[in-house]
């Protein structure tokens, strides 16, 4: 209770004060995860406004990320040399028929899709899927993995126009997860399509794991953008 009474309601904080209210008002006896929510001028039934692609953050999300790599031959080794936990074919297909998924992230050359499109139903729902838009499927998959390990997210928007990201942890401090909320919005601003018609930046909204959501204003938001 304590911690929702230091936000005010209906307030939209500058950036700065809305990431530093956010630490501070951080209570558990964990490491929280800090959350951003952010509303587009979008209408994602419209192909051309289905906002999605990757970006990796600056300061990284602060967790190990277990990456599986779909791979045979030299790009099985690459992807093993690059860091990926797990790398194989289709003893791995048939590893997670079978119910394993000790993994975060997945990565696929493309001439494995055939395979890895028998998991669509397991891997589609938890948004594992590889995804071409997003570099996860790619030939290139020593850089593919690197990204992943450092930190790169994946964003989507969802039917009511809004993107959920993590953006790291309360651990970071207020510059380093202020460095990796500018470049998710730098991303995203960066894919705003033609067709969508006034304020594509609508709200943004920064709460972490067990705190409330405190309220941005997206103009002091593009305004840091253009500062930078």
């Amino acid at each position: 209770m304590e911690a929702r009474k230091k936000v005010e309601s209906g307030q939209r904080y500058s950036l700065e004060e809305a990431v530093k209210l956010a630490v501070s008002t951080a209570r558990a006896k964990f490491d929280e995860t800090a959350d951003i929510a952010i509303k587009l001028g979008v209408n994602p039934k419209h192909a051309d406004q289905m906002i999605r692609g990757s970006v990796v953050l600056p300061n990284g999300l602060g967790k190990s990320v277990r990456v599986l790599v779909f791979a045979k031959g030299d790009k099985e080794r690459e992807a093993l040399d690059a860091g990926a936990d797990f790398a194989g074919s289709d003893d791995l297909v048939e590893k997670i028929k079978g119910g394993w998924m000790e993994f975060d992230r997945v990565v696929a050359t493309p001439d494995m899709m055939g395979s890895v499109g028998k998991l669509g139903k397991i891997l589609g729902p938890r948004g594992l899927m590889p995804n071409p838009k997003v570099g996860t499927v790619t030939f290139d998959v020593k850089n593919a993995v690197e990204e992943l390990k450092a930190g790169k997210v994946e964003f989507r928007v969802e039917k009511a126009g809004i993107i959920h990201s993590p953006v790291g942890k309360i651990s970071f401090g207020a510059d380093k997860l202020t460095e990796n909320i500018l470049a998710l919005v730098e991303s995203i601003m960066k894919m705003k399509p033609v067709s969508s018609k006034g304020t594509y930046l609508k709200a943004i909204s920064l709460s972490t794991t067990m705190g409330p959501g405190v309220k941005i204003d997206p103009l002091d938001v593009r305004n840091a953008l253009k500062a930078g």
